[in-house]
């Protein structure tokens, strides 16, 4: 079998479960996607190789990546992500960053990240869509986190959990560096 037929059955099987997952009907996907009716039919059927814009669309309306719609590997999928692999999307030339570690679609986004920060810096978040949660465990300093305006010490060792629908910041107002892993669960697009 050619990796475009591998390619155009993976995606079949993936929009077919997404769109289950979802609870979307085709009239629904089509019209949240701008694409046909009979297109997604022809897509879940595997009868037809659909353009890479097409392909995004549907990912954006079930709210998963290009990646997880076009994953041809069956079974029970592990996925180990080399360091050198992670992908840095925020740092500071004082040495803050941000890194992310692993993601999954699990029913809705879940990504995993490794932050540092250096004494008195910080990075502001917006608020994230509701019932977005975040989980963080704090290896190293303390962490000085922002909800909604109300602040909160989360020393080395402690973990805390917090709805993020609300504008929130991370800082480091301590001396010594602040290492934190962090866990972010989108919910699924609806």
């Amino acid at each position: 079998m050619s990796d475009l037929d591998l390619l155009t059955q993976s995606l079949a099987r993936s929009v077919k479960h997404w769109r289950a997952v979802r609870g979307f009907t085709l009239d629904v996907l089509a019209a949240r996607a701008g694409v046909s009716r009979g297109m997604l039919i022809q897509i879940e059927q595997a009868r037809t190789n659909p353009s890479l814009g097409t392909v995004v669309k549907i990912g954006d309306a079930l709210g998963v990546s290009i990646t997880t719609l076009l994953d041809y590997e069956q079974g029970p999928k592990v996925r180990i992500v080399p360091a050198e692999q992670t992908v840095r999307l925020w740092h500071t030339e004082a040495g803050s960053y941000n890194r992310l570690l692993a993601g999954a679609e699990a029913p809705g986004p879940l990504e995993m990240w490794e932050w540092r920060l250096m004494p008195g810096e910080s990075s502001a978040s917006d608020p994230h869509p509701g019932g977005t949660a975040e989980l963080l465990h704090v290896i190293a300093g303390e962490l000085t986190l922002t909800v909604d305006g109300v602040e909160h010490r989360v020393p080395a060792g402690a973990s805390v959990s917090f709805e993020a629908n609300a504008p929130h910041m991370y800082g480091n107002s301590d001396e010594v560096p602040m290492e934190m892993i962090m866990a972010v669960s989108v919910p699924p697009v609806r």
